[in-house]
């Protein structure tokens, strides 16, 4: 399937753009589970002005959708109609540290900065270390794990709105909550400061190893696979409740419950998006069936069905 290519209008209205736009482009190797169809446009910022810019100067019907390394995401077979922004490491991947501060584009890699801050002796956040996503992603959803979620160590966020505006969030002003973030779902976050404290060197380096060990053991990393696809129902486990309700290793086409992690799905090879979404939504039904107990996606579905 393919859309109208809007690309020269868009280029005529924008002549100082300075980021690259590509019509009809694949998504599908931008995601990890390795389906869905294209985007009408993709467009990567040549930095935050750019895309400042750019959103400026898009027609306010035109629908924006964001991606990062597509860790956490579906992106359906139809493809998505629309412009999809995709913030490439080269402009918005760098991050540093200073004192217990440390700095990350929202492209960065979360491990990325686990990484920078151990360097710097800055304990608190070796959590990211078992996150396979990027900041951009750890601030719209509060990202966490062993422990530790994005809503301890954020300092502030930095982020542009639909009409171009840049705007500068608190800790406060990101409304976090289990898996989410208030802030208005049109804006893009570019980067972060977070805060952890100076801690040994050893120790932060023993914690990230043990946070890398049980993710490598718990769960099927080497696999086409999506991250946690159902959010933990409060006093409850997404996974017990998806093994109790007889979906381990549940298969619908080429998508399967995996049996190592039930709260994982994966592709074996030839699965398709709707796939994927169908064994999910086949899963929530068992689950409400068994337990009585709605779960509610983790993972983000984006696009058209076909």
């Amino acid at each position: 399937m393919s859309f109208p290519d809007i690309t020269p209008e868009l280029k005529a209205a924008m002549p100082e753009l300075r980021g690259r736009l590509l019509a009809n482009q694949s998504l599908a190797e931008l995601t990890w589970f390795r389906v869905g169809g294209p985007a009408q446009v993709l467009f990567t910022p040549a930095d935050e002005d750019d895309l400042a810019y750019f959103l400026a100067h898009l027609a306010p019907d035109i629908p924006v959708y964001v991606v990062g390394v597509g860790s956490n995401l579906i992106v359906r077979d139809g493809g998505i109609a629309g412009v999809v922004i995709r913030l490439a490491p080269r402009a918005f991947g760098e991050a540093s540290a200073s004192g217990d501060i440390v700095t990350a584009g929202a492209a960065t890699l979360d491990k990325r900065v686990a990484e920078v801050a151990a360097s710097a002796n800055i304990g608190g956040l070796e959590f990211y270390f078992g996150i396979p996503g990027t900041i951009g992603g750890a601030l719209r959803m509060n990202a966490g794990a062993n422990g530790g979620e994005t809503k301890d160590v954020l300092v502030e966020a930095r982020g542009v709105g639909r009409d171009g505006s840049k705007h500068t969030f608190s800790n406060a002003d990101m409304k976090f909550v289990y898996r989410n973030s208030g802030v208005d779902p049109s804006i893009i976050f570019t980067s972060a400061r977070f805060r952890g404290e100076i801690k040994d060197a050893d120790a932060i380096r023993a914690r990230m190893a043990e946070v890398q060990s049980h993710r490598e053991t718990a769960q099927p990393v080497r696999e086409k696979t999506g991250g946690s696809t159902f959010k933990n129902p409060p006093g409850h486990s997404a996974w017990k409740l998806v093994d109790a309700a007889g979906c381990r290793g549940l298969r619908v086409g080429g998508a399967q419950v995996s049996e190592m992690h039930c709260n994982f799905l994966i592709n074996t090879g030839d699965a398709t998006a709707h796939d994927i979404e169908t064994l999910g939504e086949t899963v929530r039904e068992r689950v409400k069936a068994n337990s009585g107990i709605e779960l509610h996606w983790e993972i983000k579905r984006i696009g058209v069905s076909v």
